[in-house]
């Protein structure tokens, strides 16, 4: 049995709970043991951060299906939170990121603090933040994946706007990424050419925040002019596509932003920051000609990378950032913009504060150095830390909340056709606005 548990009928349920003036969390489930099975494993760390400081009860959605319609239960168990009549989303999750060991990956993400890598003979090319199969680490869903958040909560967790553009889906992703080694070069779909040949996938679209470059470091980005399809065919065949390429040289704080359709490639050397459409659709065009360690050329897909490629030279390479506030507490900048994703760099002076809420979408919170506290709730009661290299996902349904600390942080969301930093940045950037 909890600790602060009351029985609740339906005919005193607006009584107990909804007039209640502390915190009542409710798990509605399927038991009928008579006492609150609060603690099952993916609550536990729920009552334990409550004790002394909530009432704890419960709903059975068979025998009381009125509270499970009025409170749209679809799934169980759910836990409900309750204060001052009104249901706190308490749905947020700071994410454990899953690692990936790449051929072309090293330790730099360790090394530069952003994370706690495996031991020392396994390589790290990519840290994924937003994968769905990464792990809450913190609230009700804590030890759950992000997947299992969205599935429970569908709209209030995603937000209007994102199911607009991309379904019922985690719509982004983010990640870092460490190129010890040249990668390959590649080309993605977008969203149409995706669903027609790759079952019902998206395409993608993403942007890179380089962190940091050895001097000299490139990326591929376009074709040093003009060229064509049968053109580029030819240079694959003969391995000299490297010749058609351009290359630009990067250095930290450069943003890149890469539409669908774009030849690309990280060059040696370079680490940055990735967001991207949630799509896994990734066609390898060239790979210079490099074998494997059975001494055999990495698979291509040529056909489908000429069928989805743009032939023109990259009209712009670096977006033009946009300042949006530059105040005393903290500084604001869109960094780019488009129907899928819009990020802006907030710059926290020491002790700044950030007043904001959410609406249309769901927010992605990275932590760029940035150390910070945000407080959530009706009261702003409650508070999450997220620190260097760390990523949050704020709910679209949370609303107003409250970011303070210091350093730099990225702050990501679809969206929606009247935003005013998305018009701006356009305006800024008249070469990649789509």
């Amino acid at each position: 049995m909890v600790d602060n548990y009351i029985e609740v009928t339906n005919e005193d349920f607006t009584e107990k709970v909804l007039q209640a003036p502390q915190l009542v969390i409710v798990n509605f489930s399927a038991d009928n043991s008579g006492s609150c099975q609060i603690l099952e494993p993916e609550y536990a760390a729920v009552s334990k951060e409550y004790e002394g400081r909530a009432l704890f009860t419960r709903a059975n959605v068979e025998s009381q299906p009125e509270l499970t319609r009025q409170w749209k239960v679809d799934g169980i168990p759910t836990l409900i939170f309750f204060k001052g009549g009104n249901e706190i989303h308490r749905i947020r999750g700071r994410l454990q990121a899953s690692l990936h060991e790449t051929i072309w990956g090293g330790r730099r993400l360790e090394r530069d603090r952003w994370k706690q890598l495996p031991h020392e003979d396994v390589v790290i090319g990519e840290a994924w933040e937003t994968e769905v199969s990464t792990i809450v680490q913190n609230g009700p869903y804590a030890n759950k994946t992000l997947g299992a958040v969205v599935e429970a909560w569908g709209s209030a967790f995603l937000g209007e706007q994102p199911i607009a553009v991309f379904g019922q889906r985690f719509p982004l992703l983010a990640k870092f990424i460490d190129a010890n080694a040249q990668l390959s070069v590649q080309v993605h779909p977008n969203d149409e050419y995706a669903a027609r040949h790759e079952g019902g996938k998206l395409g993608k679209t993403e942007f890179w925040y380089i962190l940091a470059a050895e001097p000299g470091a490139t990326i591929v980005h376009g074709f040093k002019a003009a060229t064509t399809r049968q053109e580029v065919a030819q240079a694959i065949q003969e391995v000299t596509l490297d010749h058609l390429m351009h290359e630009e040289v990067v250095k930290a704080g450069d943003i890149i932003f890469v539409p669908a359709g774009t030849v690309h490639a990280i060059g040696k050397g370079v680490l940055l920051y990735e967001l991207q459409e949630y799509s896994d659709v990734t066609y390898r065009m060239y790979d210079y000609g490099r074998l494997t360690a059975s001494s055999k050329p990495r698979e291509l897909h040529i056909e489908r990378s000429l069928d989805v490629s743009r032939y023109d030279q990259s009209r712009q390479i670096k977006m033009r950032p946009v300042a949006l506030v530059e105040g005393t507490a903290y500084e604001e900048r869109c960094l780019v913009a488009c129907k899928y994703f819009l990020t802006r760099e907030l710059h926290l002076k020491a002790g700044g504060t950030i007043h904001d809420q959410t609406e249309s979408s769901c927010v992605i919170l990275s932590s760029l150095g940035a150390e910070i506290q945000v407080h959530y709730g009706p009261d702003q009661e409650y508070s999450e830390a997220l620190g260097r290299g760390q990523t949050m996902v704020l709910p679209a349904a949370l609303g107003k909340y409250r970011i303070e600390g210091s350093g730099v942080l990225l702050r990501s969301y679809v969206p929606t056709p009247q935003d005013t930093a998305w018009e701006r940045w356009k305006t800024a950037n008249s070469e990649s606005a789509q």
